[in-house]
């Protein structure tokens, strides 16, 4: 059966992490100077780069981490402090580095393939958004657990098309300081949920700390 409130978690937590809104400035720089039907089409690239990079995580995710070795309570704890060193940087409304590096930064100027790098890997897609679906997959409980995952999966990257696709407004609207307050506020969601991944995470390293 299929669990709602899991799904809309899952869906809460990658929206924060994906964070589209505080990606709106970049969005609008990286594409200043093309026409509505390039940043049109630029969105759509990104909206579906963004779902198929999620996608294979949910599929493939654990495969990488039996092919390496990585038991899954390490791997949370790991996942859980990337994403808590985001969510501590969403909080002082930064970009994290481990969304974007200053060379990725660099290259919104330039031209090709914007839409990939970095506009949806790192910036949206990033190893954050990667880690909280490789971990929800885990937790997930078999192939149509994986499946239904990619409920949040869609969810998330159509509401990337929706917000890119209304940049202009949206910063309009917002402006910096509004921006910045959505930042803040998605940021302290994640905290929380970073924290939920690392106390898992530890209580599969050390069983002990269950009893206590």
């Amino acid at each position: 059966m299929t669990d709602w409130g899991a799904l809309f978690k899952t869906g809460l937590a990658l929206f924060a992490i994906v964070n589209p809104i505080g990606s709106v400035p970049i969005f609008i720089t990286a594409t200043s100077g093309s026409s509505r039907a390039e940043r049109a089409r630029i969105v759509r690239m990104v909206a579906m780069t963004v779902f198929l990079v999620l996608a294979l995580a949910v599929f493939l995710g654990d495969r990488i981490l039996d092919f390496f070795g990585i038991s899954i309570p390490s791997f949370q704890t790991g996942g859980g402090i990337l994403l808590l060193l985001m969510a501590i940087s969403m909080m002082h409304a930064k970009q994290s580095g481990v969304r974007q590096t200053a060379e990725e930064a660099q290259a919104v100027a330039e031209r090709e393939a914007i839409a990939i790098v970095p506009l949806s890997i790192p910036l949206l897609a990033g190893p954050g958004a990667i880690s909280s679906m490789i971990i929800a997959a885990q937790q997930s409980g078999g192939f149509w657990g994986h499946v239904e995952l990619l409920a949040p999966v869609t969810a998330v990257a159509l509401l990337a098309w929706g917000i890119l696709s209304l940049s202009g407004p949206i910063a309009g609207r917002l402006g910096t300081i509004g921006i910045n307050i959505f930042t803040r506020l998605m940021g302290l969601i994640l905290a929380a949920m970073a924290v939920e991944f690392i106390a898992h995470g530890l209580v599969g390293l050390f069983p002990a700390l269950a009893n206590r």
